[in-house]
């Protein structure tokens, strides 16, 4: 199996980590997503399997129920689910959302919710933060909670939310002062915990049919009562509470592009060896060769960037530039590596059969999201090399 040369990087405790979610990964081959992926299903059995196998959970601490490791264990488990073929986004919600509960959240919400969450009863895998007006400028969010006695009632609409069809929580991002009425554009925002299943008709979803099988939802809410112990940390500064939720994310996902982008050169450099055209393997041409090595390279550079962002949050710091710059470089290795691998497989690679194509899609669609590269672009321009802000 294709890895990058990082045994140095990971412990044994680790490396066992990786083989276990590997060995779990081999029941779910390619005929398994091409069905869930014909169907347009959310693959059930998949995200139950990783759940039995207490990785969804890893990062909860023990006295809870979980793991009690830190996020490079996730990010051991996101690569490795990826590594396998398989697709992490229909599950990996929960291993980033714990940032900003275990970071922000009160003893009282730890102990009400964490419990449920390690053994498997409650699922927090939806994070209602984009809104179809407010895009990537998360602080022009309108969604509005107003405090009524013990209570917020929350009124607004959020777009994209996945996997809001199989939680049972969800963090939701509101307003609870107005942008116009803030000094400070990130203050007057509120982050809370909703649990959904008490929410009954005041959030109407929608489902959004993307380009890949990729449950996620357009949610109108109305009248959504909160209890006011939901609030995660203080009113108004829930901006920094999500922060730490953003950059575990970046780092997440992260691991899950590179994840992918191996799985992808090894099946491109097997085919290319095997494949013979003009009385020598396609792989014996420099043409096949080179882009599927700088791919790996390129990927063998995300990878250390991506161990540097986990030393730093499990540190306690915010690594804004690590965690994004983590994301970057491995979403846009990713989408080398899937042009790579298209190009090898040729007519082969467009056939549902090999699921190359089914790759390929979901490595366009990392450019783009969780965040657009190009903000990552100027996020570093404006903050890293001080240059004028352009948004």
């Amino acid at each position: 199996m294709l890895r990058l040369n990082e045994d140095d990087i990971l412990d044994d405790d680790l490396r066992g980590i990786r083989d276990a979610v590997e060995r779990l990964c081999r029941d779910f081959d390619t005929s398994y997503w091409a069905k869930q992926e014909e169907k347009r299903a959310y693959p059930e059995e998949f995200v139950q399997a990783l759940q039995d196998g207490d990785w969804l959970s890893i990062s909860i601490p023990e006295e809870f129920g979980g793991g009690g490791m830190g996020i490079r264990a996730g990010a051991v488990v996101l690569e490795a689910v990826t590594r396998s073929g398989c697709f992490a986004a229909a599950a990996h919600a929960q291993l980033y959302t714990m940032g900003a509960i275990l970071r922000h959240g009160s003893d009282a919400q730890k102990k009400k919710y964490l419990p449920g969450i390690a053994a498997g009863e409650l699922r927090l895998q939806a994070f209602g933060i984009t809104e179809p007006d407010a895009g990537s400028e998360t602080t022009k969010i309108s969604t509005r909670a107003l405090r009524d006695g013990d209570h917020y009632v929350i009124n607004g609409s959020k777009v994209f939310i996945s996997r809001f069809f199989h939680s049972d929580l969800m963090l939701l991002l509101t307003r609870t002062t107005p942008y116009d009425e803030v000094e400070k554009k990130t203050d007057g925002i509120s982050l809370f915990l909703v649990d959904l299943r008490e929410a009954g008709d005041s959030i109407q979803a929608t489902p959004i049919r993307t380009m890949v099988n990729h449950e996620t939802a357009a949610l109108h809410i109305e009248n959504l009562r909160v209890p006011a112990e939901n609030l995660i940390g203080e009113e108004g500064k829930g901006f920094r509470c999500i922060l730490s939720g953003l950059n575990s994310e970046r780092i997440i996902v992260a691991s899950e592009h590179i994840g992918a982008g191996l799985y992808l050169l090894e099946r491109a450099s097997k085919y290319a060896s095997e494949r013979v055209v003009f009385d020598r393997p396609i792989g014996s041409n420099q043409g096949v060769q080179f882009p599927l090595a700088r791919a790996y390279a390129d990927l063998s550079a995300a990878s250390l960037v991506r161990w540097r962002a986990c030393d730093l949050y499990e540190q306690g710091k915010q690594p804004g530039y690590e965690a994004n710059t983590a994301k970057l470089l491995a979403s846009t290795a990713k989408w080398a590596a899937a042009n790579a691998a298209m190009d090898t497989f040729g007519g082969y690679g467009m056939a549902t059969e090999y699921g190359i194509e089914a790759k390929f899609r979901e490595a366009r669609l990392s450019l783009v999201a969780p965040i657009n590269n190009n903000l990552t672009l100027a996020f570093i321009a404006t903050n890293v090399l001080g240059m004028p802000r352009s948004y």
